[in-house]
This record gives structure tokens, sequence and C-alpha cells, in this order.
């Protein structure tokens, strides 16, 4: 699909592609490294990746988030290294599922301008414009930009004690306040404002209670007026509320993502395209944005 082709009253724009007000998407992950927390999400292998990206797909994904780097501390991974991992494979989705958008998952301009030039249609800022000029790459190739949150915590780090003011929900304000501000550097740099994605980011510069009070106040995120991104999946503020380990921790990212669709975020980052796909459309359901495909009972 081409810029063109896009309704003019779409909510959210991708790689060309529109997508509806009132339709949650689903973005899959594609981890290709070796070192992923959770050890499902461990796809350097390509055959591995090939089998992900396909099952993720049929599950009912939108996009596929495809990374070359750990988020957490690890090996290095240099820039020529995560290109090697990630162009490629972003190459094969364009061509195996032309329908599906690709989003890169960097906090490197270089890493973003090959992937882009590759058919990238989302850059995955998940460490705050560490890079200043990766917003500029987004621009650049009519991508969309995903603006994130991580109070000043450098990329690969872990937060230590980290504190958000006094206020019981001071984490929120933070959140509001530097997303709104990013948004707008966003807009300013020439991303369409359709396509300025923002993400509270949880877990990064948080600990479990911030996380917790950014679920709940999904709506203080959403009222910002751009399509909200919510990357929850399998992450330790779920594994430290239910005190489980990161194979055990689907039924908890779920709820959280129940909650979080029904005050309206937009787009959800998962590494289980299926079961998200298939509670967000219940959400939709109960909201009246989905009518059921098949209503009988009662009926017949």
């Amino acid at each position: 699909m081409t810029g063109t082709e896009v309704a003019a009253d779409a909510a959210l724009v991708l790689g060309g592609r529109g997508f509806a007000r009132g339709r949650a998407v689903v973005m899959a992950v594609v981890n290709r490294t070796p070192d992923s927390f959770w050890a499902g999400a461990r796809q350097l292998d390509d055959d591995v990746a090939l089998a992900a990206l396909d099952e993720a797909v049929d599950g009912g994904a939108d996009v596929v988030d495809v990374g070359g780097v750990k988020a957490g501390p690890g090996e290095e991974v240099g820039e020529q290294e995560e290109v090697d991992r990630v162009v490629g494979f972003v190459e094969t989705v364009r061509a195996r599922h032309p329908r599906v958008v690709v989003s890169v998952d960097t906090w490197r301009a270089g890493v973003a301008e090959h992937a882009c030039r590759a058919g990238a249609g989302l850059v995955n800022d998940t460490w705050a414009g560490h890079d200043p000029d990766l917003v500029h790459v987004a621009a650049r190739h009519g991508a969309g930009y995903v603006v994130s949150h991580t109070g000043g915590a450098r990329p690969r780090t872990r937060p230590f004690r980290v504190t958000y003011g006094h206020e019981r929900d001071g984490v929120v304000t933070d959140v509001v306040r530097t997303l709104a501000t990013g948004a707008a550097r966003a807009v300013a740099a020439g991303v369409d404002p359709r396509s300025v994605l923002v993400d509270p980011t949880h877990d990064f510069g948080k600990n479990t209670w911030h996380s917790l009070a950014l679920v709940r106040r999904t709506d203080a995120v959403v009222a910002l007026g751009h399509p909200v991104l919510m990357a929850l999946s399998r992450k330790d503020f779920i594994g430290e509320t239910l005190d489980l380990p990161p194979d055990d921790r689907l039924e908890g990212t779920l709820a959280a993502t129940a909650i979080a669709a029904w005050q309206g975020a937009t787009v959800f980052r998962c590494h289980d395209a299926r079961a998200t796909r298939r509670a967000l459309d219940v959400v939709a359901a109960v909201r009246g944005d989905l009518v059921p495909p098949r209503a009988l009972r009662g009926l017949a």
C-alpha cells in the first residue's frame, strides 16, 4: 500500500498503511539476539527467526519489531554487527509478508538509516533520543517514530533507586511531560503526527511501582493525542508482581494489556501475537468497536 492509499481518517499511519480508530495493533517482537531476557525470544538463528515471524503473522501481527541488541546489560554489540543482524531480516520480512509493517528497534541513527532503506516503516527509539539524529532518519524516510521515556537512563542500563518526586504518581507526570516534548520534536522534524507513537516505556528507568502506575494511568498518556504504544510483554514488573519468571508471565501480560487497551492504548508490542490479538479483540468487542463474527447463542 502506498501513502496515497491511506484513508484520510486513519488514526495511525505506518509504512504507508493506515489503521482505523478503534482497532488495536499487534506488534510482534523478533529479537535477532542470542541473549534476550526471555529464552523464547532469542532468534539470532535465521530458521528460528523465520519460524517466529511466520507464527506471529499467522497469529494476527500487523507490525513486526526487529531488534539486534538486547535491551539490558550484556555483551557489547557494535553498530556494524547490529546492522548485520537486523537489515537483511528487514528485507526478508518485506519480501515474505509485504502487508506487514516492519519496525526497527534501535537507538542508533546509522542502523535506522540502513533499516529504513531496506523497507522499515517505523523506528522504535526505545532509549528516548539518545542519538538525536534518529528522529531525523525517520522523518527523511517517511517512517513512523516511537517517542519513549527512560528517565534519563543510558542505553542498556538498569534503573537503580530511581525516583520521580514525592507525589503518588509522580512518574506519570514526568512521563506525560517528556512524551509531549518528544512528540512535538518529532512532528517538528517532519514526522506525520499520525505516525508519532508515544510509549511510557515500562521498566526502562523505572521500578515496578512506577510501571504499575503507568498501566493504571494509561488514560493520561492517551490524552496526549498520539497513538500509544504499550511494550508490556513478560516484563520484570509483571514478574515481580506475580513473583514469576519470564516463562510464566503471559497471563499477567494479557491482564495489563486488557487494562491498557480499555483505556485507549493503540499498539501492543508482544512476544505472543495470537494470545494478544485475541485479548485485544475481546476488549474491542466489549467496548463496541468490534462485531463478533459469530453470535448465535440465544438466537438459533
